[in-house]
C-alpha cells in the first residue's frame, strides 16, 4: 500500500463522501494503491451511517472505518488513524475538502523526489480570518517559538504527507494530551513545507470556536514548555523584592518624617495584590499537576466501539 490517507470527521455527513469522489478522482490516473481511514469522532450526525454506506458501497477500495464511543476530539482520532493506516506514506487531510487532493497530490510526489525529505507540511501564509484571529495566531506562534524547546512553522497546519517512520516515531508518544503540531516537530526529521491556499469548505462548520482555539493554545504551551513555571517562581521573586524594598521604604518614612504608616485601605490593597500572584501562580501549577494527574491514571487515548476493516 503506497498511501493511507487519515481524515478525522465530527459531523461531517455531507462531506464525506464527496471527499472520498474527489480523492479517486485526482489520484485514479497516478498508479498509486491508497487507502481511506476515516475516523468518526463521535459525530451527532448521520455521518456514521454516510461512512458504513460509504465502505459497503465500495467493497474495492480500501476503506477503513473506526467508529469512537464519544467524541474524543481531532488529536485522538488522528492518534486512531495513525494506529489503522498501512500505507508506506501517510496523509492527514480533512474531509470538508479545504485541504484540496490536488494538493495533497502535489506533496506526496515532493516526497518521491526528495529521497532525504521524511514529512511535507502544508502551511497557510495567507488564512481566509479576520484580522483578530490572524494577529491571535501570529502572537501565540511568537510566544511558543520564545519559550518552547522545538521550533513551531507558523501557519503549519495538520495537513502533512510523511513517511511510515515519522508515523511510528509518532506513535511511540502515548501522552493523553495530545498537540500533534508539537508531537510532529518533537520527533524530528526532515521537513519541507509547502505553502497552499484553502478552500471554503464544501458544508457546514468550522468546529473551532475563539474558546477552543485559546484552550488548544494553553494546551499546546503547557505540552512543550515549562516556562510558565519560570514565570511563576520570576513573579514570586520579583514580589519579595517588591515587599522588601516596600518595607525600607516604610521604615525610613517613619523613622526620618515621623509620618504615620497608612492604614486599612493601603492594606487591603497589598494583600489582594499579593493574594493574587498567589493565586496566578497556584494555577499555572495546577495546569501542569492536572496534566500530570490525568497521564497516570492511563486512561485510553480513545476508545473505538466500531472498527470496520477489509482483511
Amino acid at each position: 500500500m503506497d498511501i493511507s490517507f487519515i481524515v478525522p470527521c465530527y459531523n461531517e455527513e455531507d462531506n464525506v463522501e464527496l471527499f472520498f469522489k474527489e480523492t479517486e478522482r485526482v489520484f485514479s490516473a497516478t498508479g498509486y494503491s491508497w487507502q481511506y481511514v476515516f475516523v468518526n469522532d463521535g459525530s451527532s450526525d448521520a455521518t456514521r451511517s454516510v461512512l458504513k454506506k460509504l465502505y459497503e458501497d465500495y467493497p474495492d477500495s480500501h476503506i477503513t472505518v473506526v467508529n469512537f464511543s464519544r467524541n474524543f476530539g481531532k488529536e485522538s482520532a488522528i492518534y486512531a488513524g495513525l494506529q489503522n493506516a498501512d500505507g508506506e506514506h501517510i496523509c492527514v487531510i480533512d474531509a470538508d475538502l479545504q485541504q484540496r487532493p490536488e494538493v495533497a497530490l502535489k506533496m506526496y510526489r515532493h516526497l518521491e523526489e526528495n529521497p532525504a525529505c521524511d514529512c511535507v507540511c502544508a502551511f497557510q501564509k495567507q488564512r481566509r480570518e479576520g484580522r483578530l484571529m490572524s494577529a491571535c495566531k501570529l502572537a501565540f506562534y511568537k510566544l511558543i517559538n520564545k519559550i518552547a524547546e522545538i521550533e513551531f512553522k507558523s501557519g503549519a497546519s495538520d495537513f502533512r504527507f510523511f513517511k511510515a517512520k515519522v508515523k511510528d516515531a509518532v506513535l511511540q508518544m502515548e501522552e493523553y494530551h495530545r498537540f500533534s503540531k508539537g508531537i510532529f516537530s518533537w520527533v524530528g526529521f526532515q521537513v519541507d513545507y509547502i505553502e497552499y491556499e484553502a478552500d471554503e469548505r464544501n458544508a457546514g462548520e468550522s468546529k473551532w470556536s475563539p474558546f477552543k482555539l485559546f484552550k488548544y493554545a494553553i494546551s499546546g504551551i503547557i505540552a512543550f514548555s515549562t516556562a510558565p513555571l519560570h514565570i511563576a517562581t520570576v513573579i514570586g521573586g520579583i514580589s519579595t523584592i517588591f515587599s522588601v524594598i516596600y518595607f525600607f521604604i516604610t521604615l525610613i518614612r517613619k523613622l526620618t518624617y515621623n509620618i504615620n504608616v497608612d492604614g486599612f485601605t493601603q492594606l487591603a490593597l497589598i494583600i489582594t495584590f499579593f493574594c493574587g500572584i498567589m493565586l496566578f501562580t497556584i494555577g499555572i501549577i495546577g495546569e501542569y499537576i492536572a496534566r500530570i494527574y490525568q497521564q497516570v491514571k492511563k486512561r485510553p487515548i480513545y476508545i473505538a466501539d466500531e472498527i470496520l476493516k477489509k482483511k
